[in-house]
This record gives C-alpha cells, structure tokens and sequence, in this order.
C-alpha cells in the first residue's frame, strides 16, 4: 500500500469548537422577561398618569415606586416559579435514586429501552446503558430519562437576580424620560423613546437566542406599543390634575 507523500497529507485537524446558546436559557429568559417588562410596564404607568393631568414631581414617584415594586415582584415570581421546578427536579430525582438502589437491573433495562428507542441496536443500547451506568448511574437516567441537565437545570437565584436587575435597567429609561422631558410632553418624549429602546432590546433578546432580530424586535415593540396605548387611554379617562 502506497503511503501519501508529505505534500499531499491533510494538515492535522485543528481544534474544533462550537458555540451554543443553550447554556444561556436560564438567566436569558429571565433578564429578557424583566428588561421588558421594566420598560412597559413603567413606561405605561408614567404615559398613563401623564395622561391624566398629573404634576411632573407625582408622575416620577409613581414611576420610581413602580420601579421597586416591580423589580421585587419580578425577583420573588421568578425565584417562586423556578424554585418549584427545581424542587421537582429533586424530587425526581431522588425517585431515580432510590429505583437504582432496590432495583439496578431493571433501571438497566429502562435505560436500554430508551437508548433502542433513540435508534440503537438491542445489543448495541444494552452495552451502552452498561457502561454509562458503571460511569454515572444517576445522571445517566437524570439525563435520558428525565431531561435533566446541568445546563438547563433550574437556578432559582440566578433567575431571581437577572430578572430584577434587568427590571431595574428597563425601567430606567422611562425614568430619565420623565427627567429629561419638558413639562406637558412627557407622553410625546416617552412613547417613542420606549418603542426604540423596546425595538432594540428585542433584536438583542433574538440575537442572544439565535432567533431572528428584526422579527424580535417588531414583536416587543408591538406589545409595548399596544401597552402604553391601553395606559394612556385610561390615564386619559380618569383626567384629574394633582
């Protein structure tokens, strides 16, 4: 057999690496959520006690006192809710556990069956679900069996903190909007200042997520759109001067 002289050999491989997004879902759905609705909600609020004739001093105290109670709400709701999936993650997970202390070798047998049902062999799966059980019983069943993962797994902290945080940075800017604009024009320097800053933290939120930017971009500024619309109106059917 003829060997390949030296100046037709490939050159070695060189490292291959992959970049993926799936690592970020836990603290990006939570900081897209918070800046969002940070941004909505207390540009709606500001537009619709604008609206109904309020002094500038009670419009950026409802503003800030909005900020605060949504940031908290947002961290509390997002602790709560993912607390609880990670507490069902535990459960589970202690069911495995047990299963594979009082019975190895049908747990054996259960993780075979998934690994046929994924396209392997009979023969093939029994020997993978061998070894991965000699390497690493319980997350090998954690992860096939339950689709638990150490990238997707719940973090309730992280979540709680992303979303108030980014709570805090939404909601700054209909903040400095009521700082910045002249008096009896707050709705005029607020709504499309808003509708931008939604735009673009849209379009960031799909960047980071592999999805589409100018379609995430439309999407939050419609809803933020359709929000301050819906404030405004009712500021506007209250109409008291303070």
């Amino acid at each position: 057999m003829t060997r390949p002289s030296s100046s037709t050999r490939l050159p070695p491989r060189r490292h291959h690496t992959e970049t993926h997004r799936s690592d970020r879902v836990g603290w990006l759905r939570a900081a897209v959520l918070g800046a969002n609705d940070g941004i909505v909600s207390v540009a709606g609020l500001v537009v619709g006690v604008a609206a109904s004739g309020a002094s500038p001093a009670t419009i950026l105290a409802s503003g800030i006192a909005g900020t605060v109670a949504g940031a908290m709400s947002m961290a509390a709701g997002e602790y709560v809710s993912v607390r609880s999936q990670a507490d069902t993650e535990r459960a589970d997970i202690a069911v495995e556990r047990r299963e594979l202390r009082e019975d190895p070798d049908n747990e054996l047998a259960e993780l075979a069956h998934i690994y046929v049902q994924r396209g392997l062999t009979p023969e093939l799966a029994q020997e993978v679900a061998r070894q991965l059980t000699a390497h690493d019983a319980l997350g090998s069943h954690a992860r096939d069996e339950l689709g638990i993962t150490e990238t997707l797994r719940a973090r309730p902290v992280q979540a709680a903190l992303a979303s108030a945080l980014a709570f805090v940075a939404g909601a700054a800017l209909p903040i400095a909007a009521v700082l910045a604009a002249p008096a009896g024009r707050l709705e005029a320097v607020a709504i499309p200042t808003t509708l931008v800053a939604l735009s673009i933290s849209g379009g960031l939120a799909a960047w980071a997520g592999g999805a589409p930017v100018l379609r995430g971009a439309a999407r939050v500024a419609f809803w933020g759109a359709l929000a301050m619309a819906a404030a405004s109106l009712v500021g506007r059917l209250f109409d008291v001067s303070v």
